[in-house]
C-alpha cells in the first residue's frame, strides 16, 4: 500500500508537521517524527477530518496579545516533568521543590491538586516564559525565576537551529558545507583537512540555519567536542563507500553526550562501491536505526561533490528544527559559548562564539570564564563588522583581556570587576572540563559512565561482556565509548564532557592524552588482567575503591639496536628518553602505544661498565629477561609496584 511522509502530507494540508503529529496521536496512529511514513488510507482519513474541521497553520506568536492568547490555552501540566518542559526548567529541580514543600512526587508521576496549586502559585502570569535555562538554579529559585521572566517584555521568538557537521576525516564534511554555502573552502585547506572551527549561515526557504564546521583530524578532537556541545542538530557525515570508521564512532559518541539530535548524511553516493544499506546496518548497531527500518534516525543520501541531495538534507534539518520548537528571548542579558579562541597579532585576543540568548552589542562588557572585557568589534562569518548579534549567531568578538578557553560560557555584565568577585558564573577547571549540571544528572540517575579502550577488538568484546555482568543496586554502568587502540585526547575530551572514568586494557595514554587528563582532572586506570579490571570496577561502583597495587613510572627508553649475546640473551642498545632505568626493575615493551609484552631488566651497562642505574639523556645496554619479540624502535617503560 502506498505510503506518505508526515512532512509531505503536512505541506499538502497547509499545516505544520507538529500539528499533523498531534492529530495522528489523537487517532492512535504511531508516528515518531516528521519524516515518518503513514499509510495512504490514514492520510485520506486526516484529509477528511480537516475538511470538516479545518485548522490554521501554526505560527510563532508575534505580539504580546498573541502570546497571552496562546498561553491562556494552556492548563497546569499533569506531571512535574511536563511543567518543567513547558517553562524550560530542570525537571529534577521542580520535583525537588515539591519534595521540600511536602509533596513526594517523581518527575513522571501525576500531580495531585495540592502539588498543582503549589506550582500554579509560582507563575504570576499566564504568559509562557522564554526558553532560558541556568545550570546553577536551585529549587528555591524557581519562583523568583518564573516571576522575573514573566515581568520581562514578552517577545520570545523562534530561533535558528545551530548545526554541527561531524564525521571521519576525508568523508566529505567540508565539501558538504562547501556545497551548502556555495564557496570553495575545501580547496583552500591544507591537505584537505579543516584547520580550525568555522561557522556560516544560510537561508533555506526563508529559514536561517547556522552551521559549525568541526575538524575531523585526530589532532583537533578537542575542538570537535566543544562544537557538539553548543548545537541543536548534528549531521553525521559517513562515506557510503567506506562506511563507519573509528572517528565516526567517536563523533557519534560526542553527539550523544551533548544530547543533540542526529541526522546521518550518506555521502559519496556517486562513487563506485557505495553501499548505503551496509552503512545503515553498521550505524543501526550503534543505535542509529533508520526511520524506514522502524527507528527514529533520519538518513539522507547525497553527493556533496556533485551537489546532489543537499536540498533534501537542508529540508530535513528545517523540519527537525520545527519539531524541536527552538525558542529564546532577545530581552535577556546576552549569553553563549566560546567555540574557538586565538591571539591575533593586530587585534589581540579574538574569540569565536555562538550567541545562545539575548542580543550582543558592540560596547557590552563581557564575563568570559576567568577573563572578560569590553566588546570592541563583532565580526560575522563573512568578515563583516556588525553592531549587534542576536540568538543563534556565530561571530568573532574582539576586546577581551586574555584568550579564553574553548567551551567556556560568556555573559554580559554591568561591572566586570564586580562579576569576577562573585560566583554567579561557573569558573575554573571544573566548569571548563565538565558541565556541572550534567554531572549532577548522572549522579541523580545512578549512572556510572565509562570510557573503555583495549588492545584488540576480541579483548574489547570480552571486556564488554565481563562489565555487563557487574551488577549493583546502587549504580548502573554506562559505557559512553569503547574502542581499540591507545587512549587519546579524544577519549579524555569525551570523559570530560560525560564525567567518565577512563579504563585501558593493555594500552596506554599517548602524550596528548596524559596532558589532557592532568588538565581536566580525568582519572585513567590501566590493567592487564580482566579480573583486576572487573574487581576494581565492582568496588568503585559500590563506593569502596579498595587499595590496589599500582605502577609507579620510573622512565622510558627507545630501543636503537638489538644484540644477541650467548648465555645472556638479548641486549637492547637504548636511549633513555625520560626518567631513569634501574637494574632489576620491571619493564614493559610498547609498540605503537600497544603493550606487546612484559619483561625485567637483568643487566645494565654503560660502555663496558656494569651500572646500577642510567638517567635521562644517556645511552646504555639493557639486558632483558624473556624478551624474544623485540624490534628496533620499540619503547621500554620501566616501573615499580606500590600499594595505593
Amino acid at each position: 500500500m502506498p505510503k506518505k511522509r508526515i512532512y509531505e502530507l503536512a505541506k499538502e494540508l497547509k499545516i505544520s508537521s507538529t500539528q499533523l503529529l498531534s492529530i495522528l496521536k489523537e487517532l492512535g496512529v504511531e508516528a515518531k517524527t516528521h519524516a515518518s511514513t503513514i499509510e495512504d488510507d490514514v492520510a485520506k482519513l486526516v484529509q477528511e477530518i480537516l475538511a470538516e474541521h479545518p485548522i490554521q497553520l501554526e505560527v510563532e506568536p508575534t505580539s504580546e496579545a498573541d502570546q497571552i492568547q496562546v498561553a491562556d490555552a494552556q492548563t497546569i501540566p499533569e506531571t512535574a516533568g511536563d511543567f518543567a518542559k513547558f517553562y524550560h526548567l530542570e525537571p529534577s529541580k521542580v520535583a525537588e521543590y515539591l519534595w521540600k514543600k511536602g509533596e513526594m512526587v517523581t518527575v513522571t508521576q501525576p500531580l495531585g491538586q495540592q502539588a498543582k496549586e503549589l506550582l500554579k502559585a509560582l507563575v504570576p502570569s499566564t504568559v509562557k516564559p522564554p526558553a532560558i535555562t541556568s545550570p546553577d538554579m536551585e529549587p528555591s529559585d524557581l519562583g523568583t525565576k518564573l516571576s522575573s521572566q514573566s515581568k520581562m517584555k514578552q517577545d520570545w521568538v523562534g530561533r535558528a537551529p545551530v548545526v554541527t557537521v561531524l564525521g571521519h576525516v576525508d568523508h566529505g564534511k567540508t565539501t558538504l558545507l562547501d556545497a551548502i554555502r556555495h564557496s570553495s573552502v575545501a580547496e583552500k585547506e591544507k591537505g584537505g583537512i579543516t584547520q580550525k572551527i568555522g561557522a556560516s549561515e544560510i537561508m533555506f526557504k526563508g529559514q536561517r540555519i547556522v552551521f559549525i564546521d568541526t575538524p575531523g583530524h585526530e589532532a583537533f578532537t578537542a575542538m570537535r567536542a566543544q562544537g557538539a556541545k553548543v548545537t541543536d542538530i548534528a549531521v553525521l557525515v559517513v562515506a557510503a563507500d567506506e562506511g563507519v570508521m573509528p572517528q565516526t564512532v567517536e563523533a557519534l559518541n560526542h553527539a550523544k553526550a551533548a544530547k543533540v539530535s542526529v541526522i546521518v548524511a550518506l555521502n559519496k553516493m556517486d562513487k563506485e562501491g557505495a553501499n548505503p544499506d551496509r552503512v545503515r546496518q553498521q550505524l543501526s548497531d550503534l543505535g542509529l536505526v533508520p526511520e524506514e527500518w522502524g527507528g527514529e534516525t533520519i538518513y539522507v543520501q547525497l553527493s556533496a561533490k556533485k551537489g546532489e541531495g543537499v536540498d533534501k538534507l537542508l529540508e530535513m534539518i528545517s523540519l527537525l528544527a520545527e519539531v524541536q520548537e527552538l525558542r529564546t528571548s532577545p530581552n535577556v542579558a546576552a549569553f553563549g559559548t566560546v567555540i574557538e579562541a586565538r591571539l591575533d597579532r593586530g587585534l589581540g585576543p579574538v574569540a569565536a562564539v555562538i550567541v545562545q540568548g539575548g542580543v550582543l552589542h558592540v560596547g557590552d562588557i563581557l564575563q568570559v570564564g576567568e577573563t572578560g572585557g569590553k566588546v570592541r568589534s563583532i565580526i560575522n562569518a563573512m568578515g563583516e563588522r556588525l553592531k549587534q548579534a542576536g540568538p543563534s549567531t556565530a561571530v568573532e568578538i574582539v576586546g577581551l583581556e586574555a584568550v579564553p578557553q574553548p567551551g567556556v560560557r560568556f555573559q554580559t555584565t554591568k561591572d566586570l570587576k564586580l562579576q569576577r568577585s562573585t560566583e554567579s558564573l561557573p569558573q575554573g577547571k571544573d566548569f571548563r572540563s565538565t558541565d556541572r549540571l550534567y554531572k549532577a544528572f548522572q549522579k541523580e540517575s545512578n549512572k556510572f559512565p565509562l570510557v573503555l579502550k583495549a588492545d584488540s577488538q576480541g579483548t574489547l568484546d570480552a571486556l564488554l561482556v565481563a562489565i555487563s555482568k557487574v551488577k549493583s543496586t546502587e549504580m548502573v554502568i554506562e559505557t559512553m565509548h569503547a574502542g581499540v587502540g591507545a587512549i587519546t585526547e579524544s577519549d579524555i575530551d569525551l570523559a570530560s564532557v560525560t564525567a567518565s572514568m577512563v579504563l585501558g586494557f593493555n594500552v596506554r595514554p599517548d602524550s596528548m592524552a596524559k596532558k589532557a587528563s592532568e588538565r581536566e582532572g580525568i582519572e585513567i586506570r590501566t590493567y592487564d588482567l580482566i579480573y583486576e579490571l572487573v574487581t576494581d570496577l565492582e568496588g568503585c561502583i559500590r563506593g569502596r575503591c579498595e587499595p590496589r597495587i599500582e605502577e609507579k613510572p620510573m622512565g622510558r627508553a627507545v630501543i636503537r639496536k638489538l644484540f644477541r649475546v650467548p648465555k645472556l640473551g638479548f641486549i637492547a642498545g637504548s636511549y633513555i628518553q625520560d626518567g631513569k632505568v634501574e637494574r632489576n626493575s620491571k619493564a614493559r615493551v610498547v609498540r605503537d602505544n600497544i603493550v606487546i609484552g612484559e619483561t625485567k631488566v637483568t643487566s645494565l651497562r654503560r660502555f663496558k661498565e656494569d651500572v646500577r642505574d642510567v638517567a635521562s639523556g644517556y645511552e646504555c645496554g639493557i639486558g632483558l629477561d624473556k624478551a624474544t619479540d623485540l624490534r628496533e624502535g620499540d619503547l621500554l617503560e620501566f616501573y615499580t609496584l606500590q600499594q595505593v
